[in-house]
């Protein structure tokens, strides 16, 4: 099942993408994706529906966030052993936890408009892990039971706010756009092992970042366990498990996001993302 909100900006409904690949509306059933509609009982819902009795949605819709009413927006740095290399810091002994603003949620397709002060702004294809009910004090066993399903994320960051400022990477991680979401949520079930799904970036054309999530450091289960050690994980928290190496601040010379750049991303399963860069 891959769920979708459309629309306006602020004005999103929920949606689904039928096996032929066309939107249909759901928002009579839920009004949009995220939060409490991705409580277990309203996603069976959802599966029991035929999408060939449901509205068709135009293919000129803007597709918003796959996930909104987000919560939280946690972030796990440094989970590729590769990019930890490439970023010249020692492997975590631990999850290194952040966050971004839910503010800086986006549609996958949504220009980044980059205010004049970010001038080292850089690409993160990254899992997105969404959480469907409450959790705490997880075990190994038990946590992929509380994933609703699982999202393609882009976690701008723009490295002088995060790196060269005192204060926290949430600083350099949620400037508004800086966290596309999408384009659908595909449902837990259909992913037969988190830890296996390729993940890419292009830029301009050219492929900068290409991996696999069987080489995260501290994998999905792991992740929700430690954070659930420290933390109730509510309905719709968005949880981007760290992205792999290829980022601009990992090229000699460093490569940064400019005017009139364009960003392609996806990973197995979870669709594509494009963005146009503008420069402010």
């Amino acid at each position: 099942m891959r769920l979708m909100n459309v629309g306006e900006r602020g004005r999103e409904r929920a949606a689904m993408m039928d096996q032929d690949g066309v939107l249909r509306d759901v928002s009579q059933y839920i009004r949009r994706v995220g939060g409490g509609s991705l409580l277990p009982a309203t996603m069976d819902r959802l599966r029991a529906l035929d999408p060939a009795t449901l509205p068709p949605i135009g293919v000129e819709a803007r597709i918003g966030p796959c996930v909104l009413d987000v919560p939280d927006f946690l972030c796990v740095g440094l989970n590729y052993a590769k990019h930890a290399r490439e970023s010249g810091m020692e492997p975590p002994a631990q999850p290194i936890i952040f966050s971004k603003a839910s503010s800086a949620l986006a549609g996958p397709d949504d220009d980044l408009i980059l205010p004049r002060h970010a001038i080292k702004a850089d690409w993160e294809v990254e899992l997105g892990v969404v959480i469907g009910t409450e959790a705490y004090q997880l075990s190994e066993a038990t946590a992929l039971d509380h994933v609703a399903g699982y999202c393609l994320v882009n976690d701008i960051s723009e490295r002088s706010w995060q790196l060269e400022t005192a204060g926290h990477w949430i600083v350099g991680k949620s400037g508004p756009g800086f966290g596309p979401v999408g384009p659908w949520l595909l449902s837990a079930e259909e992913v037969a092992d988190p830890q296996d799904i390729d993940l890419w970036t292009d830029l301009n054309g050219e492929r900068m970042q290409a991996s696999n999530t069987s080489d995260m450091i501290f994998g999905v289960v792991e992740i929700l366990v430690w954070l659930s050690r420290h933390m109730v994980l509510r309905p719709g928290t968005v949880i981007a498990t760290g992205t792999p190496e290829g980022v601009g601040m990992g090229f000699r010379p460093q490569r940064f996001l400019r005017d009139g750049d364009q960003l392609r991303l996806g990973a197995a399963g979870l669709g594509e993302q494009g963005q146009r860069v503008i420069q402010a």
